[in-house]
């Protein structure tokens, strides 16, 4: 693997410009604040390779859907992310010619992700003719005011003679997306307002054949600087520009601090209030100034590190790896508005289309629990709530009872196209109701689970009574025609994953409708018919088992495969996914991701360990950890059955599977859904967190390479540190009540 940055413990850093990585680098230095957020492209034009990329929480687009053999059920369009305005623009030119990183010489460069202080510096010097001169751009997206980002560039000549500078600061509504089936341009520009320092695009997503929302987004520009105003007229009709020149003399410095506002229509229901809103908005932070602005946003940084951050001492790489990963978590994610979610590639990239998948409940749920106030977990919840009548809608569809959750969606409605993905991976229906389990477990909040949750469960097991069959012969239930988490195999007869969900949420729908107060049981209307039914599925649900192996087997058939180990394969033949055939793929036994393996994770203590270690050392060999979210789960259940080496090993492609681009699929944007596999490996892997029976439970060990580390958990109203090194283990209660725990199979109880 190719070493793009340089390994330190709170910065992504590099001091190499290489046209080749140009994509990847952008990835990596993405910004966001849960609102909006932006890859590392450069404020001015670049003529070669570059995926520019601005993309606004919530805001997206029905692409129509592009099939060449169209099958009932078949949504009718894939909704996908859209590249917005771009609001980071400022060209440059220096004695009349344009800056181009491209095509000028430079010396000197850094590119810097400062993650502590979430800010992101470029700088370089540029030699152009007998001009040499000095930048440095800085930019942030503010964590403390979700409307705001900041651009700041600063020059110095280091020249001998004086040279003319000219800055050209802009909002260009001009932009495409690479993912567009027909090549759109997906915004229409409804106003436009240039002023000396100041300038606003508002504009709107082109009009749809489906119905959705069109969404309008304001954006805002105020522009303060020393160097004197140009007048000059719009360039266009999807740009506005604030330009400004002078002569910079020799040793002299000066600076453009641009500040932007966006807002959108998710927000204000008129154009009116949107265009008043974002006015108003824009005058104060003109009047705030940089440092106060930037001061802010850090601080409030500052707090979320001091709850969620894990210090390894020993080794460096392993620390800058937990660091990025939780800081693009954050960026992408934190809770405070429940209309959003998070998105595999969050706002790094275009591909995924943005949206939702179930990768929240099954790998980010974990991770909030653990880090964030209760709130910011109950509000994922409340989004799958909120969009429960388009699950009607998707399992109406197929022809169904009950709720069918979306494998992708931005409304509720499925909005993707794959359909061995869309209709078979259906797991993704389990996967939702463990989340609410997982929140009731881990908080003893039943609340949810007993009003809004309940509605869910219930919609979701009307689902599963529906699509199991009976088998005659076998006097079984099952489900055909499936895709697990595996998607190396399609449409299967009884995936184990599945039909082990399927028959968990049925049960757990039963315990929570013996909860529920009379009001809620009227609302449910689940009759006594229905629960013998559902119990029936339960104690009857087929469970595919090879007692001479000792495993649970992926689904009918996957033994009868040429089952030969991962390392068997040529080293050139992998990635499969980039070397083989999908039919091929499919044929084979290799394994993209955890199945089997998720599911043991996710009821880790429901089985013996002589279980655990058998479908352990049967799948992992066959594993190829081509998807993202597979290296986390093995690095769980490695040090579960206390094999620490595979542990580690699996942490470290997990915490560094951008950062070191195993999968050599990071040019399009970062898995920001797999980073929560850091935290999870080391919390709940070498730290052996689980909750039983009410109870926080640890049972660390310290990886060799390590020579200590240390993390913060938040569970039920207290922050308890964990410190682990050669010594032992050491546990405190940073605040909250008194609290007993269990370390080592011993209580340990905790006061301040």
């Amino acid at each position: 693997m190719k070493q793009t940055f340089e390994i330190e413990p709170w910065n992504v850093v590099t001091h190499t410009f290489d046209k080749a990585d140009k994509r990847l680098q952008e990835s990596m230095t993405s910004l966001g604040n849960g609102n909006m957020g932006l890859r590392g492209f450069f404020e001015e034009n670049y003529s070669g390779d570059t995926l520019p990329g601005i993309y606004v929480g919530g805001v997206w687009y029905p692409d129509k859907t592009r099939v060449g053999w169209w099958k009932n059920g078949y949504p009718d369009y894939f909704g996908k992310v859209i590249n917005a305005v771009n609001f980071i623009k400022i060209n440059v030119e220096v004695n009349g010619e344009a800056v181009d990183l491209d095509k000028d010489q430079i010396s000197d460069f850094e590119l810097n992700l400062d993650m502590k202080r979430a800010v992101l510096t470029r700088s370089f010097t540029l030699t152009k003719g007998a001009a040499k001169l000095a930048f440095t751009f800085t930019r942030f997206v503010s964590a403390a005011q979700k409307e705001l980002a900041v651009i700041r560039l600063d020059v110095k000549n280091l020249g001998t003679d004086s040279v003319d500078l000219k800055l050209r600061s802009a909002l260009d509504a001009d932009v495409e997306n690479e993912d567009a089936n027909y090549d759109e341009r997906f915004w229409n520009v409804l106003n436009t307002t240039q002023n000396d320092h100041d300038g606003a695009v508002v504009a709107i997503t082109k009009e749809n054949a489906f119905g959705t929302p069109r969404f309008t987004v304001g954006m805002a520009m105020h522009n303060s600087t020393e160097l004197p105003l140009v007048d000059e007229a719009q360039p266009s009709d999807k740009e506005v520009v604030n330009a400004f020149s002078g002569k910079l003399a020799a040793g002299e410095s000066t600076s453009l601090i641009k500040r932007v506002i966006v807002v959108s229509s998710r927000d204000y229901d008129t154009q009116d209030k949107l265009e008043a809103a974002m006015i108003d908005l824009s005058a104060k932070v003109g009047h705030t100034s940089y440092e106060d602005l930037l001061a802010a946003h850090v601080d409030v940084w500052a707090k979320r590190w001091e709850k969620s951050d894990v210090v390894i001492d020993g080794d460096t790489a392993a620390q800058q790896g937990i660091r990025f990963n939780l800081f693009q978590l954050f960026s992408t994610y934190y809770g405070e508005d429940s209309r959003l979610n998070i998105g595999p590639k969050g706002f790094t990239g275009e591909k995924y289309g943005g949206a939702t998948y179930w990768d929240t409940e099954a790998f980010a749920i974990p991770v909030y629990l653990g880090v964030t106030d209760e709130q910011v977990t109950r509000n994922l919840l409340m989004y799958r709530y909120q969009q429960l009548d388009g699950a009607f809608h998707n399992a109406k569809m197929q022809g169904l009872d009950g709720a069918l959750y979306p494998m992708v969606t931005f409304d509720g409605i499925e909005s993707h196209n794959e359909w061995e993905i869309t209709f078979e991976e259906i797991h993704r229906n389990g996967d939702i109701a463990f989340a609410i389990y997982n929140y009731t477990r881990y908080t003893g909040d039943t609340s949810y689970a007993l009003h809004e949750g309940s509605e869910v469960l219930t919609a979701i097991s009307r689902f599963w009574a529906d699509r199991v069959h009976f088998s005659e012969r076998n006097q079984q239930y099952m489900i055909h025609g499936v895709t697990g988490p595996d998607e190396y195999e399609n449409n299967v007869d009884n995936n184990w994953y599945t039909n082990y969900l399927a028959q968990w949420t049925l049960k757990y729908t039963l315990e929570v409708l013996d909860e529920v107060d009379a009001d809620q049981a009227a609302k449910l209307n689940v009759s006594d018919a229905e629960k013998k039914q559902w119990q029936d599925i339960v104690d009857r649900m087929y469970l595919p088992h090879d007692d001479k192996l000792g495993i649970f087997v992926q689904h009918d058939g996957f033994l009868d495969k040429d089952i030969k180990p991962v390392s068997s394969l040529p080293a050139d033949q992998l990635p499969l996914n980039q070397h083989w055939s999908w039919d091929k793929i499919l044929r084979s036994p290799y394994i993209k991701q955890g199945d089997v393996l998720q599911g043991v994770w996710d009821f880790i203590d429901d089985f013996t360990p002589a279980q655990k270690k058998a479908n352990f050392d049967f799948y992992e060999p066959l594993t190829v950890h081509e998807s993202s979210l597979s290296a986390s789960i093995h690095s769980i259940l490695a040090a579960d059955l206390h094999e620490e080496d595979k542990a580690v090993e699996m942490y470290e492609r997990t915490a560094r599977l951008d950062l070191d681009n195993y999968n050599n699929d990071t040019v399009d944007g970062l898995h920001i859904t797999s980073m929560t596999g850091a935290w999870l490996a080391i919390v709940q892997g070498f730290a052996g967190m689980r909750v039983r029976d009410d109870k926080l439970h640890f049972a660390p060990f310290l990886p060799k390479k390590w020579t200590s580390y240390q993390f913060r958990q938040l569970f039920r109203g207290r922050v308890i540190e964990i410190h682990v090194d050669q010594n032992g283990t050491n546990v405190k209660l940073i605040s909250g009540d008194p609290l007993t725990i269990d370390v080592d199979g011993k209580d340990v109880a905790l006061s301040r």
